[in-house]
């Protein structure tokens, strides 16, 4: 065994530990869209779909109702790194949304009511995300600084408007069929 060998057999469970310990840092920095309350209501709800698809959908709604209040505050400061933020978070939480709800799809739940009202929301979601965006084309010097993430949230919500209708219509379809 050469002296190489012996120096990256020591050397390489080292930077694998600080690999490890950068990585766990670097998620810890990240921020985390959901409080402590709000990620303990949906541990509670965890197995039953309708409850758990509601709290995603209350909590993301919040982050638009938030988002309008700091925008209409006069005082904000920051108001272009804050509107980023504040979707940013709504994108987590609508991401993590139609994550259960592939999740659900999956364990074969039944998801015609709470689909009713993702739809319902979606329409809601899309009509305040275009306020934003049309407010956003008037100040393009703030705008610039959260235009691409405005888009990619817009373009997210439209096309699983489309996702969520569809998912919807297959499973009114499966519910015919069961009861044969």
């Amino acid at each position: 065994m050469t002296l190489g060998t012996k120096l990256l057999r020591c050397a390489l469970p080292l930077l694998l530990l600080s690999a490890t310990r950068l990585s766990a840092a670097w998620v810890t920095h990240q921020r985390e869209p959901l409080s402590q309350t709000e990620i303990d209501q949906l541990r509670d709800a965890a197995q039953e779909p309708a409850p758990r698809i509601k709290l995603f959908l209350q909590f993301a709604r919040a982050r638009l109702v938030a988002l309008q209040q700091m925008r209409a505050d006069p005082k904000a400061a920051d108001r272009a790194q804050q509107t980023h933020d504040k979707l940013q978070e709504f994108l987590d939480i609508y991401d993590e949304l139609n994550d259960n709800l592939d999740t659900f799809v999956g364990r074969r739940a039944d998801l015609r009511r709470p689909l009713k009202l993702v739809i319902e929301a979606d329409t809601e979601f899309q009509a305040d995300l275009q306020a934003l965006k049309s407010s956003a084309d008037a100040s393009s010097a703030e705008a610039q600084q959260y235009q691409f993430l405005l888009d990619n949230v817009v373009e997210t919500v439209d096309g699983s408007v489309q996702d969520h209708r569809q998912l919807l219509a297959d499973q009114e379809e499966a519910a015919k069929h069961k009861k044969k």
